[in-house]
């Protein structure tokens, strides 16, 4: 943990990854983006750096990260997607100014117009969201199995049957209190 705030839960897609910058949604919520700052921080560390962030460009972040949450986990549920939450990603994706680049090494990556804003970063983000949720990309939308988390995460395994958000936070808690309700249902195991 950096500066008092929670670390970033960092995955290989970027929409996704911006959902978890809220997590642990149905237990104790852990916002991961507190402050303008800390936006400004997690969009650098996807390679989308903008030179400032206000509060007001923070509301505007948190809502595509929740209109990003809701239409993610209702295609993951194979439920019609929200009509305000497509507005919102679509509205989002229209606003910004970002181009993609091919690297030497045959990677896509973005640049932000010349004034970098919070609003161009938004809208490489809302069409990151739309390429995932169309089904444009190989992999399927699932939901964590955690009962306090449930975030939508996009899952490119080659089964298609991973459980987890995240293996190290969400997977490992859940194996560990099946190993801790074992050990108390058969204590003369651990022996």
């Amino acid at each position: 943990m950096r500066s008092g705030h929670p670390d970033f839960r960092l995955g290989n897609v970027l929409a996704t990854s911006f959902t978890g910058t809220l997590s642990e949604r149905h237990g104790d919520a852990v916002e991961r983006i507190p402050t303008p700052q800390r936006l400004v921080d997690w969009l650098a560390v996807y390679g989308l750096a903008v030179n400032s962030c206000t509060a007001a460009q923070l509301d505007l972040a948190r809502e595509l990260r929740e209109a990003i949450h809701a239409a993610a986990t209702a295609a993951a549920l194979q439920d019609p997607l929200p009509v305000s939450a497509v507005q919102v990603i679509n509205d989002h994706s229209a606003q910004g100014r970002a181009a993609a680049f091919l690297t030497p090494e045959g990677k896509r990556q973005w640049r932000l117009g010349s004034a970098s804003r919070v609003e161009d970063a938004l809208s490489v983000i809302a069409a990151d969201a739309i390429s995932v949720i169309s089904g444009e990309r190989d992999g399927k939308l699932a939901l964590c199995a955690s009962p306090t988390c449930q975030a939508a995460f996009f899952d490119t395994s080659q089964s298609r049957t991973r459980r987890w958000c995240d293996m190290n936070t969400c997977g490992n808690r859940q194996k560990k209190a099946r190993f801790n309700a074992n050990q108390r249902r058969n204590p003369r195991s651990a022996e």
